[in-house]
């Protein structure tokens, strides 16, 4: 495993002394906070600082969508399925996002430009269906909006330009 990793994890530990199960949902949050994902080492180190066996770790991280598994991408696109964007079509756009990247919710594009995850509210219901690229809030979406936008995003990304 790498160096770097352990440390990160030490460090981590260091602030949750004697700790155990009760302090694993916080202690991955700070993991994922810091790393910007829970990666397959830091479980497994995690694991043995907590004697917990890995699977139950998992079986925890799973459970909760605030945790990731793979990097998040250059564009991280996040789709609100609250009740108002469900009502104006949500799905739609969603469905629309995943046929475009060809990934599902919670994983990343092979070349790590997108990453997408569905979030309960983004907060800009009078907006609905909305997402957001990076924190950037983009609403009233259509299918065609999507495309756009992704399209734009790998424009950006070619070119170098910030978005």
């Amino acid at each position: 495993m790498r160096q770097d990793l352990t440390q990160t994890i030490d460090r981590i530990m260091s602030a949750y002394p004697g700790a155990g199960r009760d302090a694993l949902i916080p202690i991955l949050q700070d993991t994922q906070e810091d790393i910007g994902y829970l990666p397959r080492e830091a479980v497994v180190l995690i694991g043995d600082k907590l004697h917990l066996p890995v699977s139950k770790i998992f079986g925890v991280a799973t459970f909760y969508n605030q945790f990731r598994f793979e990097p998040k991408g250059r564009f991280h696109i996040q789709v609100c399925r609250g009740t108002a964007c469900h009502v104006k079509g949500s799905l739609k756009v969603l469905e629309r996002i995943k046929r475009e990247l060809g990934i599902e919710s919670g994983r990343t594009t092979r070349d790590g430009l997108f990453s997408l995850e569905i979030v309960a509210c983004i907060g800009a219901c009078a907006l609905a269906p909305v997402m957001s690229i990076n924190g950037e809030v983009h609403g009233r979406l259509t299918t065609d909006d999507v495309v756009r936008l992704i399209k734009d995003c790998r424009k950006a990304a070619e070119t170098g330009e910030a978005r």
